[in-house]
């Protein structure tokens, strides 16, 4: 990849699993054009499907030659902005995904590594959130679907590129989704869109991440 631009790449995806809208790519959208520190921001809602899914963001990271690749997707049950920590080398599909792929057990890069750590300064973004009135976390888990394939995905592409931060967010439903799930949490957009721009300008502005702690006991 060379010659860098000073960009950043946000992405959301189409809807599945028979909800009508997905909040991650009504937000990524709102940040397409937009200006951080120099930095032109592109937008791009990727298909939710295996394979089909990091053949688009590998393309876009060709085009666009972005500093930061922030992906972002659905967690229809999540209460808070989700920083995801880690992306493992498996796609274990519960459900089939917008083109019908149903693969249970398979690698996401054959021979690759186990698995990848976000390069976001998450913990830095969890507090800033938290600290703007946003519930936030860091997961140590996006799962097994489209999701962690992307995560994985795009973690594995730039691996050999020290000025690229990429990382993965998974964000609740939005209100008008909730409401068809019994004692679903959710988010309004204007929310989503004020974490996204916080994630945003802390990955600008911090090299490194916070030492603080973001693990879980379960």
């Amino acid at each position: 990849l060379a010659g860098f631009f000073m960009s950043i790449l946000i992405t959301g995806f189409e809807a599945f699993a028979g909800e009508t809208t997905n909040p991650s790519w009504q937000v990524a959208q709102l940040f397409h054009g937009k200006k951080y520190s120099g930095h032109t921001t592109h937008a791009q809602c990727l298909p939710t499907a295996f394979g089909e899914s990091l053949r688009v963001l590998e393309e876009l990271i060709e085009l666009h030659k972005p500093n930061i690749v922030i992906c972002i997707g659905q967690a229809g049950g999540r209460h808070a902005v989700s920083l995801e920590r880690v992306a493992i080398n498996i796609d274990d599909a519960r459900i089939a995904d917008n083109l019908g792929n149903n693969p249970i057990d398979v690698p996401v890069k054959l021979n690759g590594p186990n698995a990848y750590f976000s390069t976001l300064p998450i913990k830095s973004i969890v507090q800033n959130l938290q600290q703007s009135g946003i519930p936030a976390e860091v997961s140590n888990s996006a799962g097994t679907f489209v999701c962690n394939h992307v995560f994985y995905g795009v973690m594995h592409y730039v691996a050999s590129y020290s000025n690229i931060k990429a990382g993965f967010i998974h964000i609740p439903y939005l209100p008008e989704q909730a409401v068809h799930h019994k004692n679903a949490p959710s988010m309004a957009l204007a929310h989503l869109y004020q974490a996204i721009e916080i994630a945003i300008q802390t990955s600008l502005l911090n090299s490194h991440d916070l030492r603080i702690s973001g693990g879980t006991i379960c």
